[in-house]
């Protein structure tokens, strides 16, 4: 009996710990009394659970605010970025990409190594990312921050802990190690860049966010939370068919969106977007035709997405960001066309503020909220 009271206490305590949490990262800072008005807990609980927040490194207490309550300003307590830190990791085609962010959001380090992955082997360039984690956890404990989870995203849908598939890498049925001995998760590059420009970019609670990578993947966010679907496919944008018996894509399918608005098909012989858009700026008949093509290939394609998920925001990200200028007008004149009188105003299309950052910061973000969501798990305490 006493030890069941023990582990309903413990479940409890755990509860209480999210409650705290997510008030002050919700809408802090706020005094311990002005916590205890919001979360209906009494004021000696919210006093012992910040205390052990404080000595988690989660929070700080400084500067005075009222808290609610007639007298004296109490001390505010807010989220720390000090002490505990996440780590974002990325695979994609080109690179491997690291970036360090504190509780606050803060992005206190980010790394990139440039490299051909495609057609890889999986342990050579799981054995690269394990050295970069190793590179930059190092750096940010030398910056005094302790590294309490990590999460990767990848070019390709995701079961568990098993890369299913990842047609631009070359991979299928690859399980990724945990690369840190924390708290460790895999995601699709969109779905994680979906959560990067919720948390660090426009913070918008409802769109859906393009990726523009070799691949094109989609990600949707409703009510403020990523959409996966039943088996977390939910977003292969790139494999909507444009044009019914086109050029075949590597999917298998003919007349893909990625045949036409890829990378590849945008850059050609050019080696870098940068490239591409000095092309564009100076003018270049082919570069401009390229990104004529591609954004009527993706307007067609976001018009049935349109109809299917009725977003009020539709965010482009990725390549797509340097290229937005040149993609805008022929995207927006397809959506206005093809919608017609289903949809008196077509969704608002956006230019990521985040652009190639997305999928690493989205990665970080993700289990800052698992901190947010389950502290006493998470941080041990």
């Amino acid at each position: 009996m006493a030890a069941s009271r023990g582990v309903r206490h413990d479940s409890m305590r755990a509860r209480n710990l999210a409650v705290v949490l997510g008030a002050i990262h919700r809408s802090g800072p706020h005094t311990r009394a002005a916590l205890a008005e919001l979360t209906g807990l009494t004021k000696t609980t919210v006093s012992s659970l910040v205390s052990d927040l404080l000595e988690a490194g989660v929070v700080t207490e400084n500067g005075a605010v009222r808290g609610g309550e007639r007298g004296r300003p109490g001390v505010a307590v807010s989220l720390s970025g000090h002490r505990v830190a996440t780590l974002g990791l990325e695979i994609n085609i080109d690179y491997l990409a690291a970036c360090v962010v504190d509780l606050t959001r803060a992005v206190r380090l980010r790394r990139t190594r440039r490299a051909d992955n495609r057609n890889s082997d999986p342990a050579d360039i799981l054995e690269s990312l394990r050295d970069l984690v190793k590179e930059t956890t190092a750096e940010a404990e030398q910056a005094g921050l302790r590294i309490i989870g990590a999460a990767l995203a990848v070019p390709g849908t995701v079961e568990g802990e098993v890369l299913r598939n990842a047609p631009h890498l070359g991979w299928r049925d690859v399980r990724v190690p945990d690369l840190v001995g924390l708290p460790f998760a895999i995601d699709n590059e969109a779905n994680l860049a979906a959560l990067g420009e919720l948390w660090f970019g426009s913070r918008a609670t409802d769109f859906l966010y393009v990726s523009g990578e070799i691949g094109i993947g989609a990600g949707l966010v409703v009510g403020g939370t990523v959409f996966r679907g039943t088996f977390g496919l939910a977003g292969e944008l790139g494999h909507v068919v444009v044009v019914p018996d086109g050029p075949a894509c590597r999917c298998g399918g003919r007349g893909c969106l990625e045949v036409y608005a890829g990378q590849d098909a945008l850059l050609g012989a050019l080696s870098s977007v940068t490239s591409l858009v000095e092309r564009l700026e100076s003018g270049d008949r082919r570069a401009l035709e390229a990104c004529e093509r591609a954004g009527h290939a993706l307007g067609v394609a976001l018009t049935s997405a349109v109809h299917l998920l009725d977003p009020g925001r539709i965010v482009l990200g990725g390549i797509y960001a340097p290229l937005f200028p040149w993609l805008e007008g022929p995207v927006a004149e397809g959506l206005g066309a093809r919608l017609g009188q289903m949809r008196g105003t077509p969704p608002a299309l956006v230019v990521s503020e985040i652009g190639a950052d997305a999928a690493v910061l989205g990665a970080a973000g993700l289990i800052i909220q698992q901190v947010i969501a389950e502290p006493a798990q998470i941080l041990g305490l």
